[in-house]
């Protein structure tokens, strides 16, 4: 009996998606260390590009998953939303070197708040379109993990937006109790290598799963006739 010869369209797509699963794998840590590099300590100056590198590297993954399922609209939709604040992320993200460069200047610093604000609601979504991407493939112990640990990227990233949020309010605030006034000053000292410690957990888990999912489509795809 002969076998069913693959679709090439079909395939076209899943190296397509191989290929922006790929991108995000890659491109996740290295946004995440030349944009708070660029921002904080003025790395890659000679490389005033690298941040918009970065996030054009995640456009671009995200892009190359677009020729995958284009029926199916929960997913079309998870996509679009991810595609949205990334291409927020990349317009935004040339001002963290002028930020570097002009820290007291008031309007850089909204733009670079705004900026990590956007990248967390970029991780966020991004686990949304891992998770319906899970669902879509014949992999069932996949599947299990994907709607598991997305949902807990999730809280740990809303807990996190929450906890920025209060702390920016606190900074806000004319007049402070006391006790806030003496704690205020250690609070910020130690705010932001905090908050970098609490993404990594939802980092590190998001781009497991995106290894993950990249290789249950490989296998799938060159084990098909096993």
């Amino acid at each position: 009996m002969s076998e069913t010869p693959p679709n090439p369209e079909l395939l076209r797509s899943l190296g397509r998606l191989v290929r922006g699963l790929s991108a995000l794998f890659w491109g996740l840590p290295t946004a995440l260390v030349v944009c708070v590099g660029t921002a904080l300590s003025g790395w890659f100056r000679a490389f005033s590009v690298g941040p918009t590198f970065a996030t054009g590297l995640l456009l671009f993954g995200l892009w190359q998953l677009g020729s995958f399922q284009k029926q199916e609209r929960p997913w079309r939709m998870a996509l679009d939303r991810a595609r949205l604040v990334a291409l927020v992320n990349f317009g935004l993200s040339p001002f963290l070197y002028f930020f570097n460069k002009i820290p007291e200047n008031s309007f850089f610093l909204f733009v670079v708040a705004l900026l990590g604000l956007s990248s967390l609601l970029f991780l966020f979504n991004l686990n949304l379109v891992i998770a319906r991407l899970g669902e879509m493939l014949p992999d069932e112990t996949l599947r299990q993990e994907t709607r598991q640990f997305t949902v807990l990227n999730r809280t740990l990233l809303v807990i996190l937006l929450v906890l920025a949020s209060f702390y920016v309010f606190l900074v806000q605030m004319p007049e402070l109790p006391v006790p806030l006034i003496v704690l205020l000053p250690y609070l910020q000292r130690i705010s932001l290598w905090s908050l970098l410690l609490l993404v990594l957990l939802p980092l590190s888990l998001t781009m497991a799963l995106i290894w993950k999912t990249k290789e249950v489509i490989l296998d799938s795809v060159f084990n098909r006739h096993d």
